[in-house]
């Protein structure tokens, strides 16, 4: 196992990484504010991790419940939500007990914001099983449900007590979720980790045929860089836009196909390749760089060109992302490799040159 922690001071939080953690996940845990848990997952997690968690759990007298939601991106919405809330209350949680998202980002998002929320906030614990979770959505403190008019557009900051990746639960992760995830990696490599991208570059045959040490590496490395940028900028008010990259292209295919008809990670990575082809003309990206980053694309097996969407679309669905200021799109953009610029406003012509392909 290895550890990084995310520092914010007083809710400084633990990353841990490594293989056998929903076994060791008693031990790990062992500093909750009361032995009693409610692990929020759903059918599928269920049905290969839950034993396992479960069995910690009681070898450590942490007393727990389960609660089960569907399965599936067009499920984080209000209904799913208040699904949540009814179980706690029934379940009659108090403020000192702990949830436990155990699943992808959707469960991570559903049960962070469940937690915020809940009498005004109860402590969670993040422990993703997927790629994209444990390199992406589990650190940080984003939570949110989607709104069918936008993604993620309703929900609250709000910081785990510790993160658990297991990379051993990525092992029954299909194999269109798990190549979904590298995108996040691609994207943390081109805004922030030159040498993460250099890596990528030189392993992505091992990564996409499961290498315990190349999956390591890759969470480690992306983790690692996340976790600098949300201690220097937690609220987004700043560096921290530069995740972000590819996101506000990629947010509008997931609105426009109906959320779940692309994976995140697939609309993300033909954002970026879009995101790319804009910094290109606006902010001096070399075209050598951005072919490097559409090449990485395509070896990971991921979409570089997006679903077909009229520009009038493309411009209404953006306009609800929430980097507008002032009514005003703005972008993260690429100066280089590894060197992301945090949003700003491009000229419209380029944009709409984008949209046209």
């Amino acid at each position: 196992m290895r550890t990084l922690t995310v520092a914010l001071g007083e809710r400084s939080y633990p990353i841990h990484v490594g293989t056998g953690l929903l076994a060791r996940s008693g031990e790990l845990l062992a500093a909750l504010p009361e032995p009693r848990v409610v692990v929020v997952t759903n059918p599928t997690v269920a049905q290969h991790h839950l034993g396992a968690l479960q069995q910690a759990l009681s070898a450590a007298a942490l007393r727990h419940d389960v609660v089960l939601v569907a399965d599936g991106e067009r499920h984080k919405d209000w209904a799913t939500l208040n699904e949540i809330h009814t179980r706690l209350l029934e379940l009659g949680v108090e403020r000192s007990t702990t949830l436990l998202a155990l699943g992808g980002g959707v469960i991570g998002d559903l049960a962070g914001f469940a937690a915020a929320t809940y009498q005004r906030g109860i402590p969670l614990v993040q422990i993703p099983t997927t790629l994209l979770a444990q390199v992406d959505s589990s650190v940080g403190g984003k939570t949110a449900i989607n709104h069918p008019l936008a993604k993620n557009m309703i929900g609250a900051f709000y910081q785990p007590r510790c993160v658990l990746s297991d990379s051993d639960t990525l092992r029954t992760l299909p194999a269109r979720e798990y190549i979904a995830g590298i995108a996040e990696i691609i994207k943390c490599g081109a805004v922030y980790a030159p040498g993460l991208f250099e890596w990528l570059e030189s392993n992505m045959e091992c990564l996409l045929s499961r290498d315990a040490t190349a999956i390591a590496h890759a969470v480690l490395e992306s983790c690692r860089s996340k976790a600098e940028i949300v201690a220097a900028d937690e609220r987004e008010s700043g560096v921290r836009a530069l995740l972000n990259f590819g996101h506000t292209f990629a947010h509008a295919i997931e609105a426009a196909t109906g959320y779940g008809a692309w994976l995140h990670g697939e609309a993300v990575a033909a954002g970026m390749i879009m995101a790319t082809a804009l910094s290109q003309r606006v902010s001096g990206l070399p075209a050598a760089e951005g072919e490097r980053l559409r090449a990485l694309v395509a070896r990971a097996g991921l979409p570089v060109r997006p679903p077909p969407l009229a520009a009038a679309r493309w411009l209404e669905l953006m306009q609800r992302d929430k980097k507008v200021a002032g009514g005003t799109l703005r972008f993260v953009l690429l100066r280089a490799l590894g060197s992301g610029a945090v949003p700003a406003q491009v000229p419209q012509a380029e944009l709409e040159a984008v949209l046209a392909g």
